[in-house]
């Protein structure tokens, strides 16, 4: 079971490093851009992943009282770049130290998302495929407004993680 929590802390840590070096290439303006009315700004999609990790870490697993609007993660807002990159921080780093503290008992622990049990090690391992999405949107968001500037996150740098 160590095996499986370190692959799951190394993508979630993989995930966080390549979403801030998207958000370390964008101003204020950029982080918080629409292609459209019906699409989502980066500042949605880091929102929306704190949201989900609210539901099914926060809540799910540490069995804290959250409430969550789905709908309002969603809806047009303005963050600043340094409070998307202190709240990527602080949701994958509460992530992270979750997984880390779980013992196989609370991983194959129970929980009801959508009407369906499912256990902690599902969440966890949903939320990694969910935010891995995400993350991809995110870059792709990036390399539109960057075009040629784009700074590739795939291959880490010296001094990068």
């Amino acid at each position: 079971m160590e095996v499986v929590k370190k692959l799951l802390s190394n993508k979630f840590e993989e995930i966080q490093r390549r979403i801030i070096l998207v958000l370390d290439q964008l101003s204020d303006e950029q982080v918080n851009w629409r292609p459209n009315e019906s699409s989502n700004s980066v500042t949605n999609l880091i929102v929306h992943i704190r949201g989900n990790i609210d539901e099914r870490i926060t809540k799910g697993i540490h069995n804290k009282e959250i409430s969550r609007n789905r709908d309002e993660e969603f809806e047009k807002r303005y963050r600043t770049k340094q409070d998307l990159i202190n709240l990527t921080k602080g949701s994958f780093d509460e992530i992270i130290e979750t997984i880390k503290i779980m013992t196989e008992e609370t991983l194959m622990k129970t929980q009801l998302v959508r009407n369906k049990e499912r256990t902690n090690l599902d969440m966890i391992i949903q939320c990694a495929t969910h935010f891995s999405e995400h993350m991809g949107q995110i870059l792709y968001i990036g390399k539109m407004i960057k075009d040629r500037e784009y700074v590739t996150t795939s291959i880490p740098k010296k001094g990068n993680k």
